[in-house]
C-alpha cells in the first residue's frame, strides 16, 4: 500500500501565488526593519507595514500610538528612503477581513406599552410632546408588526 502526500500550494508552479507569497514576505521583512528602528513598547503596536505607491503605510491598533509613531516619522522615511517619500499612518479596525457581522436588533416594548404610550399621549397638553409621543407608538407598532 502506498501512501500519496499532499502538495503544499506554494509547490505548484503559480506565478500568482508566488507574487503573493513574495509580497508577504517582503512586507514581513518592512516591518520586522521599522520595528527595530522604533522604541520596544512602539514597536509592540505596530502590525503591519507595506509600501503602496510612495508612501509607506505603518498600521497601529490604535489612535494613541498613531500620534506617538508621528513622532518617529523622519526615522521610518529614512531606512525606507528609495522606495517611499512620505509616511501615512493608519490605525487598524477590530475587524480586519471579511467577517460577517451580525445585524444590530431594535429591542421593541411589548404591544401593550405601546398601547399605554399612544393612550397617555392623548391627556398631553403640550402639543409638539403629544405629537411626537403619537409618532413614536405609531412607528413602534409598525415596527413590531414587520417582527
Amino acid at each position: 500500500m502506498t501512501v500519496k502526500t499532499c502538495k503544499t500550494p506554494l509547490s505548484y508552479q503559480n506565478q500568482t501565488m508566488a507574487y503573493f507569497h513574495g509580497q508577504i514576505g517582503q512586507q514581513k521583512r518592512l516591518l520586522q526593519a521599522i520595528q527595530k528602528l522604533l522604541p520596544f513598547d512602539l514597536a509592540d503596536h505596530v502590525h503591519c507595514c507595506l509600501v503602496k505607491g510612495n508612501k509607506l503605510l505603518v498600521y497601529t491598533d490604535s489612535a494613541v500610538w498613531a500620534s506617538q509613531l508621528r513622532f518617529y516619522n523622519t526615522v521610518m522615511l529614512a531606512s525606507t528612503a528609495p522606495l517611499a517619500a512620505t509616511v501615512q499612518i493608519k490605525v487598524m479596525t477590530e475587524q480586519v477581513g471579511f467577517v460577517a457581522h451580525s445585524e444590530r436588533k431594535a429591542r421593541l416594548p411589548c404591544a401593550e406599552k405601546i398601547e399605554m404610550i399612544q393612550k397617555d399621549s392623548l391627556n398631553i397638553t403640550d402639543e409638539p410632546l403629544q405629537s411626537a409621543l403619537l409618532k413614536l407608538s405609531a412607528t413602534l407598532e409598525r415596527l413590531s408588526n414587520k417582527a
